[in-house]
């Protein structure tokens, strides 16, 4: 459909006693063919087509394509796809800030006005990554936390008050609020968006794109919505349309219910499982089915939210009696809500009662058989039922070359003619250690639970799930069972809404008596913000190379994330985590064995404390909707603290050379109006030759800063002491800490070394071993190109720019892998590192490679979409070719590597030289 043609599918609708314009995808339907069984994600995109088609970046072709998709269930067509608003959290925010602020400085070096340098979509960014654990298991613990969060990040929040300030379209939910999906969830989706344009008001799908890779949530809410890199988010926020391949779409069908004792955190490990085991990269997946009718919405979010760690781009839900019963509980608008079940019916979005769309392929799931599980030790679709826990921890340690010889300590208990092991019975083993911690005694065993955290947006958004945990914790409290002494509890809402409803249904005060204080509002253990372990617990881990345990309510538990000294972590529901405070240590069969002794020496199990559905439905009676209109009322002001940051009021930012969290990035020095010409690599060296599944927190880590590694020795060239580190999120505004930190994790392995963990390579002309950051500089000294090798699934993970950015800045030309995940792909064309892929059948073991190998690639000058290059491996046994894949997948990227990245193509266009 032209531009000329499309004003023909403008309509009106009317909506709580305001006239909408609207674009009609059934007046489309008239030209384009009969779009009734469209899978509903590719209905809005299609909506999104007709909205910005201009025969340009939108053409009839790509609408028609998207209609023909019914035939095939696929499509090799790409669009340009314009979502309505950009989410971003801070960790990710700042240096899509910072890089907001350099392009500024190159359009005032160019000789034009910075100021034209804007977000032209409206841009949230929520400050929820930046509290830490320090403090925790006393009623102080948030305020302590607070206070010490405002003093290691007053440069970083300076900053983001400048940006506040000036840009326009930008706004700022300050430090204590929120984690920013929950935040999205709660206040700021809309799922129809309107805006003024021409006289009228257009109402349109609420859509967007989030520098978290978790952005994904917002789907419960029949929001379309996933994690880009910020790179790509900043190009998204100045006008660029998201270049992307219509995408396959599973559908997932969903029937029955969950039964008594089964929680929503449950049925999304359990779906994660089945999904990823299906493979869903780079897909949609839409659940559908008559399930949904019983699914509230707060449990759609749940399974939404872990998006990514099934591997999907997005899982939908769409919209229908309970979008708009979740919406007039959380406070929106009566206008809003006619407007949201209006628009969605008028354009065939509205879920009806056996809905059966087209789709590439389908999923099903009866809820009835959903049963208790976690998910671990290290990766979110590892399903373990609750049941087998025990055993798997055994297998384990097995795995490590640590064999568990059990010898039960302890009285021997019977329970209706059941024996089970007391709870003081202790799992011997040759590493533990004994440990005196504030003046109390006890033995640190394999599978000890270090850290219990009730965290992250996951199901901190879940009512249920947390009056589950609160009610378990009362009954825990009236028999007078007590957390281990080794345990760090914490408790960190993704809202204020949260405390509101603990306090109102009387149960904070029995998660504080188990230590389960608030710590603050964020996302803390989930990436890494866990804060430190007791002294002497820590020492007794390192002493004793004990494989110990956290278990969280989180959705991400990779290798290093959590902590870098605890090797196993599981994700588990809010009262689970509880629960295995309680016990202890992961070494347990919760199913089977005690918790702990009451007040009369007798056993409790978990079976005792488990709430039932109805007592948890009672307690979630107390949700109303004053709470989300008093906590939201006020979101953008902030406390006095914040209130008080001065700033600057200037169009382009003051850098400070002295500053440690924020640094003027080299991306665009010596920048021209006009991209050079590509030249081909040439002898690269190998920098790393890295596994299968390596994460985008392998190569940049979110967590702890050790001292003895080049950001921690940077730092402290500069006067910052090892306790005020921070961590690397908090520093992501400094490229200087950020390129240290690239492939710097604790847990990565670099085959070019054998038996060494940590971030660690070999430079291959003088044999030395020594830091990647290292080595990659020796190399740029001496004018050496670099290539990084990988196997399958390569930058898994959460959207991290940085991933991108460091790999750029350590002279990385390109990376040889046999498989990507979507977003580490495309940040890395968009920072300018051409990502290719091993011809199928082919990897670096096929190949017998070493890294000792020289690498040559031809053809970069003459790149198109998904063609091919030729690759030469040299080494002293001779020379191997390979016609390797380019995975520039699409002609936009291909424009953006060309530029030498995706923000110098955008900087160029804005000033009219591209």
């Amino acid at each position: 459909m032209s531009n000329e043609s499309t004003p023909d599918t403008l309509q009106t609708l009317d909506a709580g006693g305001t006239t909408y314009h609207y674009h009609s995808l059934a007046k489309a339907a008239d030209a384009l063919g009969n779009i009734d069984r469209l899978p509903k994600t590719l209905k809005i995109l299609l909506e999104n087509q007709l909205r910005f088609a201009d025969d340009e970046s939108v053409s009839r072709e790509d609408m028609q394509a998207l209609v023909d998709w019914q035939q095939q269930g696929h499509s090799d067509r790409e669009i340009g796809y314009r979502p309505a608003r950009v989410l971003m959290q801070d960790f990710t925010g700042v240096p899509g800030v910072v890089d907001l602020a350099s392009m500024r400085a190159a359009v005032e070096s160019l000789g034009e006005d910075p100021a034209r340098i804007n977000p032209l979509s409206p841009v949230d960014l929520v400050i929820d990554h930046s509290v830490m654990v320090d403090k925790f298991g006393n009623p102080t613990a948030f305020k302590d936390n607070v206070a010490i969060e405002m003093e290691r990040n007053h440069e970083r929040y300076e900053f983001l008050r400048w940006g506040q300030q000036a840009f326009d379209n930008f706004r700022v939910v300050p430090p204590g609020t929120g984690i920013c999906h929950q935040v999205n969830l709660e206040y700021l989706g809309r799922t129809v968006w309107t805006k003024e344009q021409d006289g009228r008001t257009l109402a349109y799908p609420d859509t967007l794109v989030g520098t978290d890779s978790h952005t994904t949530m917002i789907n419960g809410l029949g929001v379309l919505g996933w994690g880009v890199g910020g790179i790509e988010a900043e190009a998204a926020m100045l006008g660029q349309p998201v270049s992307m391949l219509i995408p396959e779409v599973v559908g997932f069908k969903l029937t029955g219910k969950l039964r008594e004792g089964i929680t929503a955190t449950d049925l999304v490990l359990t779906v994660t499982q089945m999904l990823r085991n299906h493979g869903v990269v780079g897909k949609f997946v839409e659940f559908y089915g008559d399930g949904l009718k019983d699914l509230p919405l707060a449990d759609r979010a749940t399974i939404a939210n872990m998006a990514p760690e099934y591997g999907a781009t997005c899982g939908f839900f769409p919209v229908d009696d309970e979008t708009l019963t979740y919406m007039r509980l959380t406070g929106r608008e009566d206008a809003q809500l006619a407007l949201v079940e209006a628009y969605s019916k008028a354009q065939g979005l509205w879920r009806e009662p056996g809905d059966e769309p087209v789709f590439s392929d389908t999923l099903a799931l009866d809820m009835t058989e959903v049963e208790a599980s976690l998910a671990g030790p290290k990766r979110p679709q590892d399903r373990v039922a609750l049941k087998d826990m025990k055993s798997v921890f055994a297998k384990v340690m097995e795995d490590d070359g640590k064999p568990l010889s059990t010898t039960e300590k302890g009285k021997l208990m019977s329970e209706g003619g059941q024996t089970a092991v007391g709870v003081e019975e202790s799992y011997e083993h040759h590493d533990s250690k004994d440990v005196d911690l504030d003046g109390e005694a006890f033995r640190l065993n394999p599978g000890a639970v270090v850290i219990a955290a009730i965290t992250s947006c996951t199901n901190t958004s879940n009512p249920s799930v947390m009056m589950a945990a609160g009610l378990l914790a009362r009954k825990a409290r009236e028999k007078g069972l007590h957390t281990k002494p080794w345990v760090k509890t914490s408790l960190a809402p993704g809202s204020k809404v949260v405390t509101d409803y603990l306090v109102a249904g009387g149960v904070q005060d029995d998660l504080n008596a188990l230590g389960f204080n608030l710590v603050g509002y964020g996302c803390t253990t989930c990436i890494g913000n866990s804060g430190p372990l007791a002294g002497p617990i820590e020492e007794a881990i390192e002493e004793g190379d004990l494989t110990v345990a956290s278990v969280l309510s989180g959705n991400r538990n990779f290798e290093g994330r959590v902590h870098p000294l605890v090797k196993t972590n599981w994700l588990a529901s809010p009262p689970l985590v509880v629960a295995y405070a309680l016990a202890g240590n992961v070494q347990l069969d919760l199913t089977r064995d005690p918790l702990g002794i009451d007040h009369h020496g007798k056993p409790v199990y978990l079976r005792d404390l488990w709430p039932s559905q109805a007592e948890i439905a009672e307690a979630v009676e107390q949700v109303n909707t004053a709470m989300f209109r008093k906590q939201y009322a006020e979101v953008f002001d902030g406390d006095e603290v914040w209130q008080a940051i001065e700033v600057p009021q200037s169009k382009v930012y003051q850098w400070s050379k002295d500053s440690t969290y924020i640094q003027h990035p080299p991306f665009f020095e010596g920048m021209g109006r006009t991209p050079p010409a590509i030249e081909d690599v040439k002898d690269a060296r190998v920098l790393a030759m890295l596994g299968d599944s390596v994460t985008t927190d392998h190569i940049s880590p979110a967590g702890a800063i050790k001292p003895d590694s080049p950001a921690g020795r940077y730092l402290q060239e500069r006067g910052v002491k090892p306790v005020d580190f921070n961590s690397y999120g908090s520093r992501r505004g400094n490229h200087e800490v950020m390129m240290r930190g690239t492939f710097a994790n604790v847990r990565i392995r670099n085959e070019m070394l054998d038996g060494v963990v940590g971030g660690e390579t070999r430079h291959v002309p003088s044999g030395e071993q020594m830091a990647i950051y290292d080595a990659a500089m020796t190399y740029q000294q001496e004018g050496t190109p670099l290539v990084v090798i990988a196997g399958k699934e390569y930058g898994t993970g959460s959207s991290r720019d940085w991933a991108a950015k460091g790999t750029r800045l350590l002279g990385v030309r390109a990376v040889l892998a046999e498989s990507y995940e979507r977003i580490h792909r495309s940040n890395l064309i968009g920072m300018g590192v051409v990502p290719l892929q091993f011809p199928e059948g082919e990897s670096r073991k096929t190949l017998g490679l070493t890294g000792d190998e020289t690498v040559s690639i031809e053809g970069l000058s003459e790149l198109t979409p998904g063609g091919k290059v030729k690759v030469t491996i040299a080494s002293d046994k001779g020379e191997k070719t390979l016609e390797a894949l380019c995975r520039i997948d699409t002609a936009n990227e291909l424009e953006y590597y060309r530029h030498g990245g995706i923000l110098h193509y955008v900087l160029r266009k804005m000033i009219g030289s591209a």
